[in-house]
């Protein structure tokens, strides 16, 4: 993955990109605020977590099709085994994907879990146990996107490089086949 921003491209779906950003900023916003300024903790718990759910939600179901042209999402079987399923864009799709909309995606979404641990980190220097019980909330949900696209870009992957072995497998078997079928 590449993390340097790309030059001049300008951003094809700004209004999900401000949106992806959005949730992210208010549940940090927000609970760097309103520990300093409200005495409520389960205000603070309340509207940090929602925030953060919102946030989730958002680049789960939104953004990240979107964005990066990625699905994924968790279910129980029939054998109660948990199943990771992935859906991703064809490759053509996928080429076409805007650079600065996919920068903007990853960076993100890897700098909120940042935050939330140097967050976690000063929670535990001051020995309160309640504020990281909230950031211990927001940085799961941030994890299990993590976890979830870069599995599902891994997928994603792994499928192109089978599409094109087997395009280039049967087109290498149709050339030998109108070969001999000339002689």
């Amino acid at each position: 993955m590449d993390f340097s921003q790309p030059p001049g491209e300008n951003y094809a779906n700004p209004k999900t990109c401000f949106f992806h950003v959005l949730f992210k900023a208010a549940a940090l916003a927000f609970y760097i605020l309103s520990a300093l300024f409200l005495d409520n903790f389960v205000i603070i718990f309340v509207v940090t977590v929602l925030l953060s759910a919102l946030d989730f939600w958002v680049v789960k179901n939104v953004s990240g099709r979107i964005l990066v042209g990625l699905r994924w999402w968790n279910e129980i079987n029939d054998l109660g085994e948990s199943v990771w399923r992935f859906e991703c864009l064809d490759q053509e799709s996928l080429a076409r994907m805007n650079k600065k909309d996919s920068w903007l995606f990853w960076w993100t979404l890897y700098l909120s879990a940042v935050a939330w641990i140097v967050l976690g980190i000063f929670s535990l220097i001051r020995f309160e146990a309640d504020y990281l019980l909230v950031v211990g909330v927001c940085l799961t949900l941030s994890i299990a996107n993590i976890v979830g696209f870069t599995k599902c870009r891994k997928d994603a992957k792994k499928q192109i490089q089978q599409f094109a072995s087997q395009t280039i497998a049967s087109r290498f078997s149709s050339t030998i086949q109108s070969a001999f079928s000339v002689v």
